[in-house]
């Protein structure tokens, strides 16, 4: 074997034990919620997601109303039926305005619009802003976090929830 083809056989391995490395991290689910309707029916589940250092909250749906709708955080674990204000308004621990197109927003809860086809399913996800270790303070604080779905879009600027309508669908973030 001559040395350069043994040098570049071991760059190879190299560049190959990485890529497999990279791929053991892979994702992790660190919460997960079932998003209901008012009178107990499953629309669809939230995962709070870490891959690498990075929190992401992902939503999949499998029977919500289509067309697009607000998607928050809110400030207390509880979904009481029939309209889900038991969950509080958005989780804000910075006290900032409402909305990404506001100048002085956004809360830590507002997150991007979701779109949901006519059949029923819709899929986002959307990276948390924070440290690791702040935003599981936030989401997990002794009150907990409720995962909301709306009935209309959220404009991003609209205080104190995008004008986003009614409260659909909720769900507890409760850890994995």
């Amino acid at each position: 074997m001559t040395p350069y083809l043994a040098t570049s056989l071991t760059a190879a391995s190299l560049m190959l034990a990485g890529c497999s490395t990279m791929d053991a991290m892979g994702e992790q689910t660190l919460a997960t919620a079932n998003l209901m309707r008012a009178d107990g029916v499953q629309v669809g589940t939230a995962q709070v997601l870490e891959r690498g250092n990075t929190l992401s909250v992902a939503v999949t749906t499998t029977a919500a109303p289509s067309g697009v709708h607000g998607f928050h955080l809110h400030t207390t674990g509880q979904c009481t039926a029939p309209d889900f204000t038991s969950a509080g308004g958005h989780l804000n621990p910075t006290d900032q305005e409402h909305g990404t197109l506001n100048p002085a927003g956004a809360h830590f809860g507002d997150l991007p619009n979701l779109r949901v086809e006519p059949s029923g399913r819709g899929s986002l996800t959307a990276d948390l802003s924070g440290t690791h270790q702040q935003v599981m303070e936030w989401l997990f604080d002794s009150d907990g976090t409720a995962v909301m779905i709306h009935s209309g879009p959220d404009d991003y600027r609209t205080e104190p929830a995008g004008a986003a309508g009614s409260r659909i669908a909720c769900g507890v973030l409760m850890r994995s």
